[in-house]
């Protein structure tokens, strides 16, 4: 048994799988499509934006003839599933941003890896695939386009998971408590990827990125757990006793809404607050807006008071 640092961490993960053979041959088991990679981008964006709203891909790789991305998602967040589809969409729309006809020269593959699951049990697979060809009234899909956005959980794996991408999610899964099984993997593409994912041979430099990124997973699992629970039980908690006491010295009704006022007050200074600890820790504005349950304009609003 050997101790690793887990492939949850965004920096771990893309430091194992932007090596080119890694690359190719974790596409290849995937996808079932032979690649020739020599360069894997980490933290790509294209250099003009496409739509309203600029994507990041962690990491992008692309030859003569077609493109992959493959992404990593720690957290399930609301959006999760539409959020990768614009992602995957936007790479084939780059490809028809000038003047001429619709066509997609390159195909486009995405793949998402799920380190952690939402725990209401909306995801209860191991592989599963979203592509562009549609289904006749016979049930007879037509091929139109290759591009797939794939979907693996290596927490999920069963009896059905296909053998080649198994190995795969059992290598991710059997790090994520920090520690991996290297008898269980004799191919020496895989014993180089323990040798680097193994911890006493970490640099220095990467470490403290992975302690940086484990401390803000910690901070945001917090602010979602504390934050709402805080404002409504201090905030509407105190605004109502504040309610009773007017109530009995004005009125009840008088009272009781000059109560909920104060509370709602309670709340907004709150999540003010929230808002503006979030984005001193680096949290970018879309995620702001998900964990105070605002909107982007209104939480920008904040930023600016």
């Amino acid at each position: 048994m050997i101790e690793v640092i887990p492939l949850k961490y965004g920096t771990m993960f893309k430091r194992v799988f932007s090596q080119p053979k890694v690359f190719n041959q974790f596409a290849k088991d995937i996808l079932g499509i032979e690649l020739n990679i020599t360069k894997v981008h980490t933290e790509y964006e294209y250099p003009e934006p496409i739509g309203f709203v600029r994507s990041r891909y962690d990491l992008f790789a692309e030859d003569a003839e077609q493109r992959i991305i493959v992404e990593i998602q720690h957290v399930k967040e609301e959006d999760f599933f539409d959020r990768f589809l614009y992602s995957h969409l936007i790479s084939m729309v780059e490809q028809v941003s000038g003047f001429g006809e619709y066509c997609f020269d390159r195909t486009v593959y995405t793949i998402v890896v799920l380190t952690s699951v939402p725990r209401d049990g909306s995801i209860n697979f191991s592989c599963a695939i979203s592509d562009m060809s549609p289904v006749d009234e016979w049930g007879n899909k037509v091929s139109v386009y290759p591009h797939r956005l794939v979907f693996l959980s290596p927490r999920k794996v069963n009896e059905q998971t296909p053998p080649a991408v198994r190995k795969w999610l059992d290598f991710i899964a059997d790090s994520l408590n920090g520690t991996v099984e290297e008898s269980l993997y004799s191919e020496v593409l895989f014993q180089q990827m323990i040798e680097d994912i193994r911890k006493r041979t970490i640099d220095p430099n990467i470490l403290s990125e992975i302690k940086d990124e484990a401390a803000w997973e910690k901070a945001k699992a917090r602010f979602a757990r504390e934050g709402r629970e805080k404002w409504l039980e201090e905030g509407w908690e105190e605004g109502w006793e504040i309610g009773q006491e007017e109530g009995r010295k004005k009125g009840l009704e008088e009272g009781l809404e000059k109560g909920r006022k104060e509370g709602e007050n309670k709340v907004l200074a709150q999540q003010r607050q929230t808002v503006i600890q979030a984005k001193q820790m680096g949290m970018e504005i879309t995620a702001i807006a998900t964990l105070v349950g605002l909107t982007e304009s209104e939480v920008q609003e904040v930023l600016n008071q």
